[in-house]
């Protein structure tokens, strides 16, 4: 091995430990939730949830009016309803959840001419959860199979 070969090895090790001694510093120092998405997603923006505030409920027949809670707004309704999204000014989810199956059809972001159909049942914790991309004023349909009446929150997150 000669002696440019020896020195470009040497150099490649100290970088690896440089490298490895800022990874170990500069890492967070507690445990983290694995529930939690990337910071670099969020900023991207697909990370945040829509607003509830920002959701106008119009049922027809007209049901009980959508009340807030610390999850989100309630909405309970006895066939369908039509949810009317103010325009989030970027690329957001809207968080819907249920006790009981529910379907939901909306248009697919992105100027997209396709419009999605989801028929949510609840899975084994008992909830039933769709989120659908949103990034302009958009109007979600929500139904409720059997028309016994359906309770969906539109969840903050």
């Amino acid at each position: 091995m000669s002696g440019r070969q020896k020195l470009l090895l040497a150099v490649l090790a100290g970088l690896l430990v440089v490298l490895y001694l800022v990874a170990v510093g500069g890492g967070r120092h507690d445990r983290g939730d694995p529930a939690a998405r990337p910071g670099w997603l969020t900023r991207l923006g697909g990370g945040t949830a829509v607003d509830p505030a920002t959701v106008e409920v119009d049922c027809a027949p007209p049901a009980a009016p959508p009340s807030p809670s610390v999850a989100g707004t309630v909405v309970t309704f006895r066939t369908g309803c039509v949810l009317r999204v103010a325009d989030p000014g970027g690329l957001r989810t809207l968080v819907l959840r249920s006790r009981a199956p529910f379907e939901v059809t909306a248009p697919a972001p992105r100027g997209a001419q396709l419009t999605v159909h989801d028929e949510v049942a609840p899975g084994d914790d008992g909830t039933a959860e769709a989120t659908v991309a949103v990034d302009r004023r958009t109007e979600v349909v929500l139904g409720c199979p059997g028309g016994d009446g359906c309770t969906v929150t539109v969840a903050r997150s």
